[in-house]
């Protein structure tokens, strides 16, 4: 797909860029580049293609599930400025 330089100019305008005469060749140039990529990838068939969630068969290592800290609770409320029914109470904040 071959740009203008009417094209160039109103992409600029757009995008609320400031492009001087000389610049808009070669935006032309390279922004029809770019849409002449963009139509060549159209092309490639994709329907039998499963999506990908990372380009490389990567497994993500997890550790195992265990609880490693005891509960500390009682502990923590002992030295709370208020607390009712096991929960922290703060001031209102908001009117």
């Amino acid at each position: 797909m071959a740009l203008t330089k009417k094209d160039v100019s109103a992409i600029a305008k757009l995008a609320r860029l400031q492009i001087n005469d000389d610049e808009v060749e070669q935006y032309k140039h390279e922004l029809t580049q770019i849409l002449d990529l963009v139509e060549q990838m159209n092309q490639v068939e994709v329907v039998d293609v499963e999506p990908m969630a990372h380009p490389q068969e990567l497994m993500q290592p997890l550790r195992a599930d265990e609880v490693l800290e005891s509960d500390q609770r009682d502990k923590f409320q002992a030295i709370a400025p208020a607390v009712q029914d096991g929960l922290y109470l703060v001031p209102k904040v908001i009117e």
